[in-house]
């Protein structure tokens, strides 16, 4: 089967693709499926420069989420079945012609959802969902601000705030990702090149702040987020897109009330499985009603997943970049 292999620790360009034997299927809650598209995540650049949460043995394959076909499953399965359409999150591996994952990590998808809506759905919808309802409480009527509104997890906590009845408010690097934002249905948009985000934030609120901040850049933005803030808010700490991981003053939270909470959806796989599994189970009746779209900016072939990643480094892309497996 073909695979697309980190070798050694580096930039995408390292990646090559190249035949692998099939993975052994190992474990009492093992699956394997044939993946049909994977999505792409910043995280991907991060893990073949071995400066992600996770560190596999070389030589790996990249790719945090996948859509596809249980092929097999380990005796005593009944989660999943073969046959199965289904959309799931492993460790890596994603950027090849099957995988195989535990059980618990996969999820049935719905009937009308293409390989490619699954594959762009897991970790950013998931992180979305989770992180505004199950870690920051997000109630109708606040105001929530979403940093990287275009990016493929900005732009799902668009849409999920605007459909928890939150006033959303979006910052993004220029007028093209403003409007895939205000798209989404963002209220009001900054863009962060132009203008000064506390300064707007705060016009945009009369005066009282942000009542939640979702942050998947961190550097700069988290600093005008925590003096654009409301008493009593919340900022959710989702990623350090900008590469800045910030130094958090606490006299700022003290005085002020407000609360950083730090949140790696991943880890809800191992030790919270009924939120994981509740939060897809909404997410999924928010697909059927018509609710939510995944927006997928570019679809490229296994061969062509290098320049995938890369487009994510460069902010090239809005939404999600998927990997088509069955193209070439």
């Amino acid at each position: 089967m073909r695979a697309m292999l980190c070798t050694d620790w580096g930039g995408p360009e390292g990646l090559a693709l190249t035949d692998v034997p099939e993975p052994a299927l190992d474990g009492d809650d093992a699956v394997r499926v044939a993946v049909r598209a994977s999505g792409v995540n910043f995280a991907d650049s991060l893990i073949i420069q071995g400066k992600y949460q996770i560190k596999p043995a070389l030589p790996f394959s990249p790719g945090l989420e996948i859509s596809g076909q249980v092929l097999e499953t380990a005796p005593g399965v009944t989660r999943v079945q073969p046959g199965d359409r289904v959309l799931g999150m492993v460790d890596h591996g994603g950027f090849a012609d099957q995988v195989v994952t535990q059980a618990r990590n996969l999820y049935r998808i719905p009937d009308g959802m293409s390989f490619t809506d699954a594959a762009a759905f897991p970790v950013a919808y998931g992180t979305s969902h989770l992180g505004l309802t199950y870690k920051a409480r997000l109630q109708p009527g606040e105001t929530l601000v979403v940093h990287g509104a275009a990016g493929g997890v900005g732009l799902t906590a668009v849409e999920i705030g605007k459909r928890l009845g939150a006033r959303v408010i979006a910052t993004a690097g220029g007028a093209a990702k403003l409007q895939v934002a205000a798209g989404a249905g963002a209220d009001a948009v900054i863009d962060y090149r132009e203008e000064d985000v506390r300064v707007r934030i705060k016009e945009l609120t009369d005066g009282r702040g942000a009542d939640v901040v979702y942050d998947p850049v961190g550097g700069d933005l988290f600093t005008a987020s925590l003096r654009s803030t409301a008493p009593g808010g919340r900022i959710l700490l989702v990623g350090f897109a900008s590469g800045t991981v910030p130094q958090i003053p606490a006299n700022i939270l003290l005085v002020k009330n407000i609360t950083a909470i730090g949140y790696y959806w991943g880890a809800h796989r191992l030790f919270d499985l009924p939120a994981m599994d509740a939060s897809f189970a909404e997410l999924f009746a928010w697909y059927g009603a018509g609710d939510l779209r995944p927006h997928v900016s570019n679809i490229l072939p296994l061969e062509r997943a290098a320049e995938a990643i890369g487009l994510l480094i460069a902010r090239k892309a809005t939404g999600k970049v998927v990997v088509d497996l069955t193209a070439s």
